[in-house]
């Protein structure tokens, strides 16, 4: 469909392209008029080999579109959306990995587009704090919500920001 906005999923390492997550979001994409593609990662464990697949994605793309990712697949949004340059319109986040420990040189440098980031103040996966270090120097916008890694308990509230930052393009 040519002219159409499209939004890109990436998914987290042990989830896969159409989890509830990505289904909520989808449906908040679609009916705010943006086409949704969810790309499979599932049996790909390296974030190189995903960043690849991503950035293969993005160079096929002749229209606008936001990336989206959540754990894993945010290091992998914000990766790709970093090497894209600026094609990319803006960046959705939900406890993207960042700054693990052992793997923080492998945080990428925020891309220059718009950039929310959504993140649980319990997460014992992916401490918010990451995502705080990430946001502040980016000048992302940080929702902080009563949730843990997953983000199921207040997955309509990350609707509504989803909602929101969609309505900024």
């Amino acid at each position: 469909m040519s002219g159409k906005r499209t939004v890109c999923f990436s998914h987290g390492k042990e989830s896969g392209p159409w989890g509830t997550k990505i289904e909520a979001l989808a449906d908040v994409a679609k009916s705010c008029d943006w086409q949704v593609e969810s790309l499979d990662y599932q049996g790909m464990d390296d974030p190189d080999q995903r960043v690849a697949k991503l950035n293969a994605w993005c160079e096929f793309q002749t229209e606008p579109y936001v990336l989206v990712g959540s754990s894993m697949g945010g290091h992998v949004a914000a990766s790709a959306a970093n090497q894209q340059g600026r094609k990319a319109l803006g960046l959705f986040l939900m406890a993207p990995a960042f700054y693990m420990e052992g793997f923080e040189q492998l945080t990428p440098n925020a891309p220059g587009c718009p950039i929310t980031i959504v993140h649980g103040w319990n997460d014992d996966v992916v401490p918010w704090r990451n995502s705080a270090c990430f946001a502040e120097p980016a000048n992302a916008k940080l929702v902080l919500l009563d949730d843990d890694h997953r983000l199921v308990n207040t997955l309509d509230a990350v609707c509504a920001e989803f909602g929101a930052f969609l309505s900024r393009f």
